[in-house]
């Protein structure tokens, strides 16, 4: 699924929470493991442009 990224930092794409990973605009993620503190659910991410495409985490 396909989220843009309104801000400089990546929300959780479970609960909206702000995780702890912050990009710049020129910043390019490639199957990155992402972890939500607030939620603790993990998820695999890549980013482009400020978009976001993203998997669950099936590793655990």
């Amino acid at each position: 699924m396909l989220i843009k990224i309104p801000d400089k930092w990546i929300l959780c794409p479970a609960c909206g929470a702000k995780t702890r990973i912050q990009i710049l605009d020129d910043t390019e993620l490639k199957n990155f493991p992402l972890f939500c503190p607030k939620c603790k659910r993990s998820f695999i991410i890549s980013s482009k442009h400020h978009m976001m495409e993203y998997q669950l985490d099936a590793r655990r």
